[in-house]
């Protein structure tokens, strides 16, 4: 043998490895892409079922979302019949503020009247005519004689006059209308605001 004979037996042994390696290597892939087509094949599937249970569900849920637009639709319908009710109250609670303002302006205007008041002529003549009864002696007693600088008597003061029913009471109704002049005006009234 020589050596280009033994170069041709080695080159021939190692075509024949390669050659059973490339088999073997193409055996596998054969493998592998019939197990990568079976999995195409079950994803397909796959997919169907989804698309189609998407598409059942896409269904039930725009069921769903119309079923709820007709129920906002329906409770904006209703909320917007109570409008009136609202801006009633509103108007309301600003009717009872305006009565407070009122009512306390014309207590003012009361007691300011009251501080004022005239007499009439009428009453000023019997006013007069009770304070000259007071002064003038009764028919039994003897009339004050005119005090004298010798005089050793000490001068004793008048007695304030004993309040009279009437006194009282307006003295009590003043105090009363002061004491609702001075009252702070309720903070809470017509304060209900409607935002739209």
């Amino acid at each position: 043998m020589t050596i280009g004979e033994l170069a041709g037996i080695i080159a021939a042994l190692a075509f024949v490895v390669l050659v059973v390696f490339i088999c073997l290597n193409l055996s596998k892939l054969s493998q592998i892409l019939k197990d990568v087509n079976e999995t195409v094949a079950k994803l397909n599937t796959t997919i169907d079922v989804v698309t189609k249970d998407v598409d059942n569900l896409s269904i039930e849920v725009e069921g769903l979302l119309n079923k709820a637009n007709t129920l906002v639709d329906d409770v904006n319908g209703k909320l917007s019949k109570t409008d009136p009710l609202f801006v009633a109250i509103g108007d309301l609670g600003t009717s009872v503020s305006d009565l407070n303002d009122s009512t306390k302006n014309m207590t003012s205007n009361l007691l300011k009247g009251v501080g004022k008041k005239r007499q009439s002529p009428i009453k000023k003549f019997v006013n007069s005519a009770k304070r000259v009864a007071r002064k003038r002696p009764s028919a039994g007693e003897a009339a004050p004689s005119p005090r004298t600088e010798t005089s050793n008597q000490p001068v004793t003061k008048p007695k304030p006059p004993v309040p009279t029913v009437d006194s009282l009471e307006k003295e009590l109704y003043e105090s009363e209308l002061f004491d609702i002049k001075h009252k702070p005006a309720s903070k809470t009234a017509g304060e209900i605001t409607i935002k739209n």
